[in-house]
């Protein structure tokens, strides 16, 4: 039996350096995620005025802003560069931020980002009393931004192509000078977890909110932590002007870097056990035991970690709107069982690193599955997989891609990767770990 420990979880660390980043006083993390990503969410955070001081223990000690990001001299010539990478939870996470802010910003990226959509979001924070202008492409970085404070009242977003515009409009609230209700618009929502976990964040830094629901005329309070279905006009929070409180927090584990373990314990010889996860955790990919079960893995939860026997899976149809980050998992592990898979509700797929839909299918094709891909996902039908073969496989530039690919190193096949270093987006030692399977 392999035992791998579960990396931190991005997404609480994107969020934990920025609440830290932005509280008045000294924070120290412990746990956090040392990946490319996070990386660029710290620079831009520096850029903006906060100070982070790596210990020898691991931890990182973080000195806020004190809710005061700050920008260039608007009289000046040069605006703050914030270098987000490729990195789309910093873009849309932290041009929220830098609107709540004061001074001028210019937000770039690299590869695919001048391509990805921020115009929902812009729409949203213009009438909150910013400036922003398209550098290039009419709703995509590069962004200029001159920002004087938001000034707060209402506001709608929709969470049809992305969460995290809701998330940085969340995280720049407490920033803004008057009491901020952002309304959930649209004609449905996408990867809500995440705004769970964004939530978390705010309560674990002393941020007060209220998330509401409209039951009949009358805004209601609900309970967010078991709120599951958000309904697009029935569904808004409540944000006031309020400090972040620094303290002391450890990440926990990340539930989409462990899935290709998870899966991996499935498809495989030998079971699999992954250290480190909480079952009772907000992230949205914790349904990756749900799936594996539900295609007929045989799983086990003990205080040490989940185990994750190998099973003969069965093909099953799946709305993952709620966990996308897991479809070139699902989809990898869909090409091992028997019947055809169909994954759906995951048109935004397509606006990630790489348009994850055909990539993955692409990459499925390569295995020797039979994929047909649809507007919001793709049917796998699988075939016999192209064991005792060398296959090339394309990480389409996506550490996702290239992570799903390794899986089928358990069919047999020599998976042969263009771009294997793309894993230190979110999960560096990746391979390393990955060893522990093969053998």
């Amino acid at each position: 039996m392999a035992t791998v420990a579960a990396p931190p979880s991005k997404s609480f660390s994107h969020r934990a350096v920025i609440a830290a980043g932005l509280a008045r006083g000294t924070s120290r993390l412990t746990g956090l995620l040392d990946s490319h990503d996070i990386a660029r969410t710290r620079d831009c955070l520096t850029a903006m005025g906060a100070d982070f001081h790596p210990q020898s223990d691991g931890s990182l000690v973080v000195s806020g802003v004190a809710g005061r990001p700050q920008g260039g001299d608007p009289e000046g010539d040069e605006p703050v560069l914030l270098n987000v990478g490729e990195s789309g939870t910093t873009c849309r996470l932290l041009v929220a931020v830098a609107a709540a802010g004061k001074g001028v910003f210019e937000v770039r990226g690299e590869g695919r980002m001048h391509d990805r959509p921020i115009g929902e979001l812009v729409k949203t924070l213009l009438p909150l009393g910013v400036e922003i202008l398209y550098l290039e492409k009419s709703g995509c970085p590069p962004l200029h931004i001159a920002a004087k404070g938001l000034r707060g009242g209402e506001a709608s977003i929709s969470l049809e192509d992305s969460s995290q515009y809701l998330s940085g409009l969340l995280l720049a609230a407490p920033l803004a000078a008057a009491p901020l209700t952002i309304h959930v618009a649209g004609e449905k929502t996408v990867s809500w977890p995440y705004v769970a976990i964004t939530l978390s964040t705010l309560a674990d830094f002393g941020v007060p909110f209220a998330v509401e629901t409209l039951e009949g005329d009358a805004w209601k309070k609900a309970d967010w932590k078991t709120l599951a279905d958000v309904v697009p006009g029935r569904t808004r929070f409540v944000m006031r002007p309020a400090p972040y409180v620094p303290r002391e927090l450890a990440v926990e584990g990340d539930w989409s870097s462990a899935s290709y373990f998870l899966a991996a314990g499935a498809v495989g010889r030998e079971p699999v056990t992954v250290a480190g996860l909480r079952p009772d955790s907000l992230q949205g990919d914790r349904a990756m035991l749900d799936i594996l079960a539900t295609m007929g893995a045989r799983i086990d939860v003990s205080p040490d970690g989940v185990t994750v026997l190998p099973s003969q899976l069965s093909g099953q149809e799946l709305d993952m709107g709620r966990c996308p980050d897991l479809v070139p998992t699902v989809a990898a592990a869909a090409c091992f069982a028997a019947g055809e898979t169909v994954i759906r509700n995951v048109a935004h797929l397509r606006l990630k690193e790489s348009d994850r839909i055909e990539a993955v299918a692409e990459n499925c094709t390569q295995a020797g599955a039979v994929v047909t891909t649809t507007a919001d996902g793709m049917r796998i039908k699988p075939k016999p997989l192209r064991t005792d073969q060398r296959v090339e496989f394309s990480a389409f530039g996506d550490h996702r891609l290239a992570m799903s690919a390794a899986l089928f190193e358990l069919a047999g096949i020599e998976v042969v990767l263009d771009n294997p270093g793309c894993v230190a987006k979110s999960f560096p030692d990746f391979w390393e770990k990955w060893e522990t399977i093969e053998k």
